[in-house]
């Protein structure tokens, strides 16, 4: 596959084995390395996929020929410029929602602006959001004034060429989410439905009728409207602070009938319902007992078929077990070996899918599927010089908490004769709310086990996955029973004989990093060692310092799952560096605007103070997470030899 000028990523779709690993030492290069693509989706005529791809510090986008893999046209839109997603809108036009990010492990923020680009390379237009000097909805008439709009793509209407319906959401005047019909082609736009709540998201029929409109406005109070036909009055189907729930629409049937409803449980995971839109009657027809569902659709349509569940290994269900789209499923996971399968796209007719296949070995692969004659082409692979036979086993384990909750998460181990009494690193995940680990190629957790430790995740109370009551139990609990979690994972693994005691290290990023300092205050004897990387160690300053509480619904969020500012101070690990009596690791970013580098600064004086051994890493121009290879490589090479300091492990591979 050739890539045009200024695109072309050195080795990138070169076939290779496993990292060449050196006696002495981890090769940190194959771990640095970024993935080949992001996403890749197939047109609907099935003559070419679209696929997004990482750059040093931005995301470019390529366009090219199924026939012969050659690209027809390349985007890129300057650094720190990201797609949070794009889509085929017609035949030959891709539309792609324009997001910005700060540093690697940010999460995209939508600046609102979508942008349009056919197969060819020509008629590349900015459409909407702020940089376009439009007047509003039905024209394009150039004046001094930007569009301050939000938008993305709700539905591309498929059958219409030339529109598609788009959401837009005025950051100043009318503060109420409208569905808009937009001209791909000039960006103008007409009125279709004003949602009767803030931050709404439109759901509409497989006819492209915009029939649901869910959201929450600054009180994150979650509602769900519906109405029968373009031009209805909405109707409240849904109040979360009146059924202590949310639920949100996941598609309709093939005769628009049913509505399918992703509804959340008093306890336990969500479960996906029929909703009969002429009746109001309600049906369960999918729901599992630890994970909740994500959904699969009939290829070429937007129509719910089945789930796919991510607690344990991934598996799939559907709504008619005997259906055609299941025994597809079926005949695909049989034929790639037990990998996980998923159709990312498909083809109008449905006669090519696009699938992505993963395991806990295997960062991935991307295949077109011919469905009629039953053959798979590989097209590309996220990571190729990864060797899938070489990587480490990652095993699903389950445990209870102290006060009896079930813990789910994941241990990766080293490729050593045996799995007990091994040094282990404690990987706590960032986030917290909502983020989960699953049964899939870890980065970290890869080079960690290669460099000789068992790498313990746990979805604590909070994570996702597992249905609203276990996220919401995460609420105020930093430094408190999401810890709590952490601690009783980390005492089962050597209960189990898994974790050798005395060789126990904590680490983490994000949230993570907060999680492993505040470990080692908590537990001053059950690690060895801690690591944090972009951490926020001081809570009572998120309220006042970051980007969280500059959102529109910011300081309520800090108040409600954080805290009140006036009681964090008691779970901040820079107030409680006394307790900490093991060595410390931290990393950050002097640009980082999620976890502003103030955060490390503070918890590195207070170790200091308190007499406690600190090493740092800060890098100036780096924010949330490190783009450039270089300080990536740096990074992980000085945690690698840290770690090995205090457990014994492998150290970089000497360049």
């Amino acid at each position: 596959m050739k890539w045009a000028s200024g695109f072309m990523l050195a080795g990138m779709l070169a076939v290779a084995g496993a990292p060449a690993l050196a006696a002495q030492g981890v090769d940190i290069d194959a771990y640095v390395k970024k993935d080949t693509f992001f996403d890749i989706k197939l047109s609907p005529t099935g003559e070419y996929y679209a696929a997004t791809f990482p750059l040093e510090k931005e995301m470019g986008m390529a366009i090219l020929r199924v026939a012969d893999n050659q690209v027809t046209t390349t985007l890129r839109l300057g650094e720190n410029t990201h797609f949070a997603d794009f889509d085929w809108v017609n035949d030959e036009r891709v539309v792609l929602s324009v997001a910005q990010k700060f540093g690697l492990l940010d999460a995209p923020q939508l600046t609102g602006e979508l942008m349009g680009i056919d197969v060819d390379g020509s008629d590349k237009e900015l459409l909407i959001g702020q940089r376009v000097t439009g007047s509003g909805v039905g024209t394009r008439i150039q004046t001094q004034r930007a569009e301050r709009v939000a938008a993305f793509v709700i539905d591309p209407l498929l059958d219409d060429q030339k529109h598609s319906l788009v959401s837009t959401e005025r950051f100043t005047t009318d503060p109420f989410t409208r569905a808009e019909r937009i001209d791909l082609y000039s960006g103008r736009r007409s009125l279709v439905a004003i949602a009767p709540i803030r931050n709404a998201r439109f759901t509409t029929d497989n006819a492209g009728v915009v029939r649901f409109a869910h959201g929450a406005g600054y009180d994150i109070v979650n509602k769900l409207y519906y109405r029968p036909r373009d031009g209805a009055e909405w109707v409240l189907v849904n109040d979360e602070s009146v059924s202590g729930h949310a639920e949100w629409p996941v598609g309709f049937s093939a005769d628009n009938g049913i509505a399918y409803l992703n509804v959340e449980q008093a306890q336990g995971p969500d479960h996906i319902v029929a909703y009969d839109v002429a009746t109001g009657e309600r049906t369960k027809v999918l729901a599992d007992d630890v994970g909740d569902p994500v959904m699969l659709y009939a290829p070429g349509t937007r129509v719910p078929v089945g789930a796919l569940f991510l607690d344990g290994k991934p598996r799939t269900e559907f709504l008619d077990p005997q259906s055609e789209h299941a025994r597809l499923y079926r005949s695909l996971e049989a034929a790639f070996g037990g990998d996980v399968v998923f159709i990312t796209s498909s083809s109008r007719d449905g006669s090519k899918v696009l699938l992505q296949t993963w395991s806990d070995r295997n960062p991935g692969d991307f295949y077109i599927f011919d469905t009629v004659a039953k053959k798979a082409e590989h097209v590309v692979a996220r990571r190729a010089w990864f060797d899938p036979a070489a990587m480490a086993e990652r095993r699903p384990v389950s445990l209870a908490a102290r006060d009896g909750t079930r813990l789910h998460g994941f241990l990766t181990l080293p490729g050593v004769a045996s799995d007990r009494g091994l040094p282990m690193v404690v990987l706590p995940h960032g986030g917290p709310y909502g983020v989960f680990d699953t049964w899939a190629f870890d980065t970290e957790a890869q080079m960690l086990a290669e460099a000789g430790y068992a790498v313990l995740q746990v979805n604590f109370r909070g994570s996702g996955n597992h249905g609203r009551a276990f996220e919401q139990a995460g609420a105020r609990q930093w430094g408190g029973t999401m810890q709590d979690d952490v601690t009783d994972a980390t005492r089962w693994a050597i209960a189990e004989g898994i974790a050798d005691a005395g060789r126990i290290c904590i680490y983490g990023s994000s949230y993570g990093g907060y999680a492993a300092l505040m470990g080692a205050a908590k537990e001053p004897s059950l690690y060895r060692c801690a690591a944090g990387n972009v951490g926020v160690y001081d809570l009572p300053t998120m309220h006042t310092h970051g980007d969280v509480q500059k959102r529109g619904s910011g300081t309520t969020y800090l108040r409600e799952w954080i805290g009140e500012r006036d009681a964090l101070a008691a779970v901040s690990p820079n107030r409680m560096a006394d307790r900490i009596k093991v060595p410390v690791f931290l990393a950050a970013g002097g640009k980082d605007e999620r976890a502003p580098i103030e955060h490390s600064r503070m918890m590195e004086r207070a170790l200091r103070s308190a007499g406690v051994s600190v090493e740092m890493l800060y890098f100036p121009t780096e924010g949330h997470g490190y783009y450039d290879d270089d300080n990536r490589r740096e990074y992980y090479t000085r945690l690698l030899a840290f770690l090995a300091t205090h457990l014994g492990g492998k150290t970089a591979a000497a360049k």
